[in-house]
């Protein structure tokens, strides 16, 4: 074996947690633990005309009620702020006069039990007078719409313009103008484990310790601290085992800040769990954007304009990362592809719904979408195969890095490379003869392409190890797990730069007491930083361990190297000594040491690269749709994924076999709907569908490897690859089975009534 990077082992995590010995925040419970309920609102919209917590407050077993004007000094809630101008309406902890999303928090209720809670908020006395809503984007900021706050001027938080080149010139003079719109419906994450909260207060240290169901506790801890006027070393947050995020645990919430509040007044344990319903209802939602553009072409079908207007929702309320999908969205609009010009312009808009904000992919799915239904109404209307259209129009690969017409900058690719691969896989030339065979016995058959680029690793992460007396080594990293094995996959980064095995390698994550300041896990940032820092302080850690063991040897430095568990002397393996000795010496200190050198065997790093790592690929897909029932059968996938270096195999497919099902998710089944007064329709798993074993077709997965030059380990990211390519290739073979009949584009999600309606539209 000639390393562990790119072995495929199995999850170490795994027998744990399939065993039944996992531990999520509501298996912990500390004795005296009181449990918390929310009283929300059944409205969308509306003045809290008449509170009284009287009866709750007597109730059995009920050791406190909270009211908005209690917390009212609480906040705000932090926010990305991406468009310096950005309006953000206020963000109450609990609502003290109105409410404008159903499920906000009206009164909270404190009881020994959990269903002691919820009998004392059933007695909470509560009167609203119900307000318009307004709960579609485009109707919030249009004309004549009831404004939510006085202060935002048309419920418009942001506006935000990408303007390069000609992009008017060029429509006019263009060969070609094809316009499309799209509307894309609001999703939900529906992580397995709802979110969850325990909070404890302990008086003699006087520190405040949350366990948390979430991505980032480092920033949890931050805000935290800050809402609450302590030193962030009072605080302490943990996320032990999550049970799924795909960023809509990235927080923090209400409830994380409201029972941190709590603990110390009440001087014991809170804890708070969310039922699935309220979970719905209360965690952030994503997508929802509205999407009107054009394309200009010249004769030869290659692009010389992108013009589009969009319209995201942002809910009532502003989540820390609200800004993030609409500006990806815009951003991210060209794709893969050479435009020259561009006039792209977003609109965040208030909406009395649930906050909309990140969920795998955030803002890149939306973006590939509209880029890649715009490709296919383009090559239809000047004849072209879908196929020859993005070979005329991809960024070559002599081109990289290359910077893009909103100003972004890919670090490497090959993407006509990737789709011809694709291609290849599943036989293009045979699925188009089969098609027009199946088509003249009238079959409903369609084949679609899709390429897409996966941005990633935005940021910083920090890493941190150290080599102890025994040799066994413990690797500290400030991404937090939430399902993806890093336990395993960094085990294998720090074991292949230290010449051990993964087995000695101890990953610890997701404890703000653990190690330095950490970023969090969002965005498929994981190995690309977290990997990265661990990569360079591995590197840091090896050549000071070569140093001691060059003196252990009595041999020069630069005739020592390392092997497999420690270190050796160049052309004679036999003068070797262990991990285990020299962590001895370290420790030892004093002559053991060489001259000048410190105790000890760590050291931390934080990790900034210069800019993200851009991912790539292509779809390419085969539907079927039933003629009398309207069914869609996907008969064939093919998919290429390029990640740079994999450091796992069989963990890189699985997060890629799980963002398959996700976007499957968006293109057939998952949507978030409101009805005209904000009154959310789909609010429990028996109105909300989410794909199940049965509804994932087999897939063929093929994978290249282009490296990043933007980190150590040549990694980009893959988490987010299957929501951002599979509902436009999907999407473009339905369009294709039906233009037969006329259609010309299909919205999400391709329910069998839908494409039913759409056989027999006239």
């Amino acid at each position: 074996m000639d390393g562990w990077i790119g072995q495929p082992l199995k999850r170490r995590e795994d027998h744990r947690l399939l065993s039944g010995a996992g531990r999520f925040v509501d298996d912990l419970r500390p004795p005296r633990c009181a449990h918390v309920v929310l009283l929300r609102s059944p409205h969308a919209h509306a003045r809290i005309a008449r509170l009284d917590v009287e009866g709750a407050r007597r109730a059995p077993g009920v050791v406190a009620v909270v009211t908005g004007a209690e917390v009212r000094h609480l906040g705000p809630l932090p926010v990305n702020r991406l468009v310096p101008d950005m309006r953000v309406p206020p963000h109450p902890i609990i609502a003290d006069t109105h409410v404008r999303t159903a499920g906000t928090p009206v009164a909270a209720v404190v009881a020994e039990d959990p269903y002691r809670a919820r009998d004392a908020v059933e007695l909470i006395d509560v009167a609203y007078e119900p307000l318009a809503g307004v709960p579609e984007p485009e109707a919030a900021v249009g004309d004549g719409a009831h404004v939510l706050f006085a202060d935002i001027e048309r419920n418009r938080s942001f506006t935000r313009t990408l303007r390069e080149g000609d992009a008017a010139g060029a429509m006019r003079t263009a060969a070609r103008v094809v316009s499309l719109r799209v509307v894309q419906q609001r999703l939900a994450g529906v992580p397995l484990e709802p979110r969850a909260v325990l909070a404890v207060f302990d008086p003699s240290t006087e520190e405040l310790t949350l366990w948390v169901s979430c991505q980032a506790p480092f920033r949890i801890r931050a805000e935290v601290a800050r809402l609450l006027g302590l030193p962030e070393s009072q605080v302490r947050v943990i996320a032990p085992d999550v049970g799924g995020g795909f960023g809509v645990k990235s927080g923090p919430y209400r409830e994380e800040v409201l029972l941190a509040w709590l603990a110390p007044r009440l001087a014991r344990p809170l804890k708070w769990v969310a039922t699935r319903s309220e979970d719905q209802i209360t965690t952030n939602h994503a997508r929802g954007a509205v999407s009107e553009g054009e394309l200009a072409l010249d004769a030869e079908g290659r692009i010389t304009a992108l013009r589009a207007r969009i319209v995201a929702p942002l809910g009532a309320a502003l989540m820390n990362a609200a800004a993030g999908p609409p500006w990806n969205h815009a951003r991210l609009l060209p794709g893969a592809y050479v435009v020259p010009a561009c006039d792209i312009t977003v609109t965040g808009a208030l909406t009395t719904t649930t906050p909309v904000a990140a969920y795998r992919g955030a803002g890149r799915p939306e973006a590939c979408f509209f880029i890649e239904r715009l490709m296919d109404t383009a090559a239809r209307a000047l004849g072209l195969d879908p196929v020859e259209i993005r070979r005329r129009n991809f960024i070559p690969p002599d081109r990289f890095p290359f910077r893009s017409v909103t100003g972004q900058v890919y670090d490497s690719g090959d993407y006509g490379k990737a789709l011809e691969l694709a291609l290849a896989a599943a036989d293009y030339p045979r699925l188009r003869r089969e098609q027009a065979a199946r088509r003249a016995h009238g079959e409903i058959v369609g084949v679609g392409v899709a390429s897409y680029v996966e941005p990633a690793a935005l940021g910083w992460e920090s890493g941190s190890i150290k080599v102890e007396r025994s040799g066994r080594v413990t690797a500290i990293t400030g991404s937090s797990a939430h399902g993806q094995g890093h336990e395993t996959t960094f085990a294998q980064i720090v074991a292949d730069h230290l010449g051990v095995t993964p087995e000695e390698v101890v990953v610890v994550h997701g404890d703000t007491r653990s190690g330095p300041e950490g970023f969090g896990t969002f965005g498929s940032r994981s190995v690309a930083l977290g990997g990265g820092a661990l990569a360079r302080v591995a590197a840091d850690v090896r050549e000071k361990g070569r140093r001691i063991a060059a003196k252990l040897l009595e041999a020069a430095a630069a005739d020592v190297v390392n092997g497999h568990g420690g270190f050796h002397v160049v052309g004679a393996r036999e003068r070797r000594v262990t991990w285990k000795e020299v962590a001895g010496a370290a420790y030892a200190g004093g002559h053991a040491l060489p001259a000048g050198e410190t105790p000890g065997l760590e050291s931390s790093t934080y990790f900034q690269p210069e800019g993200e790592v851009w991912s790539f690929g292509a779809v390419v897909s085969a539907v079927r749709i039933d003629r009398e029932s309207g069914q869609l059968v996907i008969e064939r996938l093919v998919w290429v994924d390029d990640a740079g270096t994999v450091i796992n195999p069989l963990l890189a497919e699985g997060q890629l076999h799980g963002a398959l099902a996700q976007g499957l998710g968006q293109a057939l089944l998952e949507a978030i709907v409101y009805d005209r007064d904000g009154q959310l329709l789909t609010g429990t798993l028996m109105d909300y569908a989410i794909p199940r074993a049965a509804d994932v077709p087999p897939v063929t997965l093929e994978k290249m490897h282009t490296p990043s030059p933007r980190n150590p380990l040549g990694a980009k990211g893959l988490g987010e690859a299957g929501c951002i390519a599979i509902p436009p290739a999907v999407v473009n073979a339905a369009v294709d089975a039906l233009a037969p009949l006329g259609v010309m584009h299909l919205d999400m999600p391709l329910t069998p009534v839908r494409l039913w309606a759409a056989i027999r539209r006239p």
